[in-house]
This record gives C-alpha cells, sequence and structure tokens, in this order.
C-alpha cells in the first residue's frame, strides 16, 4: 500500500523550473481568520485558559501571526505559546496552571509527520491523557475551519502569475495545512489546476516536500520556494533552492511584484543573489523574535 509522501516521491518533472507554493497567508488571505477565529478560540476552550484569555490569545497571536515562528505547524506552535505564557509575569499572576505537555513535546521530537493521522495512532497506542487532549484540540481546530473558512479568495496577482508560471514551471503546493482543507480551498477557487500536487501535513513537513518533489529532478537555480513565513524559507534552503517572501501585512503588493519582476528574474536565471538576498532582508524585519510585551 502506497504512502502519502509516496506520490511525491514519484513526481516527474514536465518543466525545466519548479515553483513550491505554501497555501495559508500565502496564496489566500485565511491566517487571520483561522488563528483568530478557529485556532485560538479551542486552545482557551480545550486546554482551560479562560481567566486568562486575553493573554492567551495575545502569545497565540505573536506565536503563529506576528513572529518568527508564522506559519510553524499547529502543535508546536501550541507548545510555543505555553512557554510564552509561563514566561510572561501578568498571566502568571493570576494562578492559572499553563499545561505541562512533555508527552507531546516528545511526540513532537520523535521526527513523525506532524497531523492528525500519526497523533491518532500513538493515541491508540498510549492512552496518554496529554496527547488524547491535543487531538480533541486539533479535531475541533478542523471543525471550526471547516465552518467558519470559506469564500476567502486568493490574493490579487496569484492567479496572473500562476498563469504565467505555467508555461515554464512545476508548480506545486508545499503547506503545513491538513490535506483535506487544502484540496477544499484550492478546488472551491479553482486553482487546484495550477497544482501539480497539493502537499499538506499528512505527507511530511515542508521540508520533506520539497526533497521529494526536486532532489536530483532539477537543476542550479531552477527551484524556487514561495512563502510567508520563516519556515518557508528555511525548507527552501535546506534543498539549495531560491525563496520569494510574501510579505505578512503587504500580501497584494508582493504578489504584483512577482507577477511584475520576480518571475522573469527567475525564469531568465538572474534571481539568486543581490534581487533575492534583498527581499529576503525585507521579509526577515517583518518578523521578530522577541514579543511586544518583553521590550
Amino acid at each position: 500500500m502506497s504512502s502519502p509522501r509516496d506520490q511525491l516521491l514519484a513526481f516527474k518533472p514536465q518543466h525545466e523550473f519548479f515553483v513550491g507554493i505554501d497555501s495559508d497567508g500565502c496564496v489566500f488571505d485565511s491566517m487571520e481568520i483561522k488563528h483568530k477565529e478557529c485556532f485560538i478560540p479551542n486552545i482557551i476552550k480545550y486546554w482551560k485558559l479562560q481567566a486568562i484569555s486575553k493573554y492567551a490569545r495575545e502569545a497565540a497571536e505573536f506565536v503563529n501571526l506576528y513572529s518568527k515562528w508564522r506559519g510553524t505547524n499547529r502543535f508546536p506552535a501550541l507548545t510555543r505559546t505555553f512557554q510564552l505564557l509561563r514566561e510572561w509575569p501578568e498571566p502568571m499572576r493570576r494562578g492559572v496552571k499553563i499545561p505541562a505537555v512533555p508527552t507531546l513535546q516528545a511526540w513532537i521530537d520523535s521526527g513523525v509527520p506532524l497531523g492528525n493521522p500519526t497523533l491518532e495512532a500513538v493515541v491508540a497506542k498510549t492512552r496518554d491523557q496529554v496527547l488524547e487532549q491535543t487531538l480533541e484540540w486539533s479535531l475541533a481546530v478542523n471543525r471550526s475551519i471547516a465552518d467558519m473558512v470559506e469564500g476567502v479568495p486568493p490574493f490579487p496577482y496569484f492567479r496572473e502569475s500562476a498563469e504565467k508560471l505555467r508555461r515554464n514551471a512545476d508548480i506545486i503546493c508545499v503547506s503545513a495545512t491538513p490535506n483535506e482543507a487544502l484540496a477544499r480551498e484550492w478546488q472551491e477557487h479553482d486553482i487546484a489546476r495550477y497544482a501539480a500536487v497539493i502537499a499538506g501535513q499528512e505527507m511530511g513537513s515542508k521540508k520533506e516536500h520539497l526533497k521529494l518533489t526536486t532532489e536530483g529532478k532539477y537543476e542550479k537555480d531552477c527551484v524556487l520556494m514561495v512563502g510567508d513565513a520563516p519556515g518557508d524559507l528555511a525548507a527552501a534552503r535546506a534543498n539549495n533552492a531560491l525563496f520569494y517572501p510574501v510579505n505578512p501585512g503587504h500580501e497584494e503588493a508582493s504578489w504584483q511584484r512577482f507577477y511584475d519582476e520576480a518571475i522573469d528574474r527567475f525564469l531568465n536565471k538572474t534571481y539568486a543573489g543581490d534581487y533575492e538576498a534583498q527581499l529576503i532582508d525585507e521579509f526577515q524585519k517583518l518578523l521578530p523574535e522577541t514579543p511586544p510585551w518583553k521590550k
């Protein structure tokens, strides 16, 4: 029986160039609604943080939207949120117990794909209470997203960019979002036709997505990752790929610049070097490591 990853490994180039594109916050303006309306209310509910909801919300928003951890898989992002709350004197004075989740951290560190299927398997095997609670929370998040998130179109200039690229480049979706949500969102807006593969969290990390689809298949400077988070940049660098940032808060301008100039530079191999470095420097300044309440 083939695994979801086999689909990536079996991917065969149809063009000289390859472009991997993240989805949430990159193609779609969906990061804010997913985190503020779906992830964070369920964090507060399932982890009993009602008494410090204001602080829990601010910590989770910083991790998932406004910091260098933006775009991180939901499970490490959850443990990072708990860590920030423990280090924050104001919520700690309220006497609320921040969940201790050593078994969740051990599962995160185990190297398995961080998605509900692998979490369900370890819960069935161990019956660990923390992991069971994590699974309940994660499934609730998915239900909230399915119920809440619809009618959010791609950013302007994404379709134009995909049309411009498709004649010369293989395009795949590279995301930490569950496959079901990805497929639904890309099909809802009729952009699934641009992607040779739609790869979500069940297929592994973004780094693995790129490795399996590009390693040994494309020449140097012919692989580009488009993303809105530092994890996208890290995945690109781990695979010797180029990176184009969709800047948080400036997404429309980023896609227009991609369409107007960056695609042409990529296809004529003048993208690497000073041009890319300038874009990445601009991008990294937008996502700090230190939360505002520590300054």
